[in-house]
């Protein structure tokens, strides 16, 4: 990633060296995915009744609240989904129907884990690694796909364009970085 500086705000953020939004979105699955490893492995302790570290939990909870919705789904939401309907794939009966439901499924899985007693909060761990893993792999191997056919390149370049422009409203580069060093410092526990 490079660093330019935002021409909404001035706020320095990233720019990614991804040449398509879906590069992007695959990144940050990555990230994502190893954000679940670490949760799957807290969701096992809680299961066996092991101590887990609460701090712990609730950073997931933020993690996947912020950098996987508020940032990951949000592009989705409001940018890549949107252009995908008006190229004419479906979203009524269609993948995006599918993956806007698997969202909605998702964030009330967090909110179970991140308020629940230890044994509510296991399963709804257990239950939110395997959907958001399924979710990505659809992602990464149907909808992207697609999306890199149907989309013209003028048309992606504007939606990298927009992803990189909400990037800056949520805190840039600093926030990706804070998450980034926080979950090498919870994978390495």
């Amino acid at each position: 990633m490079m660093k330019t500086t935002c021409s909404h705000t001035g706020i320095e953020h990233c720019q990614h060296s991804a040449a398509t939004p879906t590069a992007v979105l695959r990144e940050e699955h990555e990230v994502i995915l190893r954000a679940l490893a670490v949760l799957e492995r807290l969701g096992g302790e809680l299961a066996a009744a092991k101590p887990v570290n609460p701090d712990s939990v609730q950073w997931l909870a933020n993690f996947f609240r912020t950098f996987a919705d508020r940032c990951h789904h949000a592009k989705e939401e409001k940018l890549l989904f949107p252009a995908l309907e008006r190229h004419g794939v479906p979203k009524e009966g269609g993948p995006l129907g599918v993956m806007l439901m698997e969202h909605e499924q998702g964030r009330a899985l967090v909110r179970t884990f991140a308020a629940g007693d230890p044994p509510t909060a296991a399963q709804a761990m257990r239950s939110f690694v395997v959907l958001l893993r399924d979710h990505i792999a659809k992602e990464n191997e149907i909808l992207f796909p697609i999306a890199d056919r149907v989309l013209p390149a003028p048309e992606q370049k504007t939606i990298l364009e927009a992803f990189e422009a909400a990037e800056c409203e949520l805190g840039g580069p600093e926030l990706h970085r804070q998450f980034l060093e926080e979950l090498a410092q919870l994978e390495s526990k």
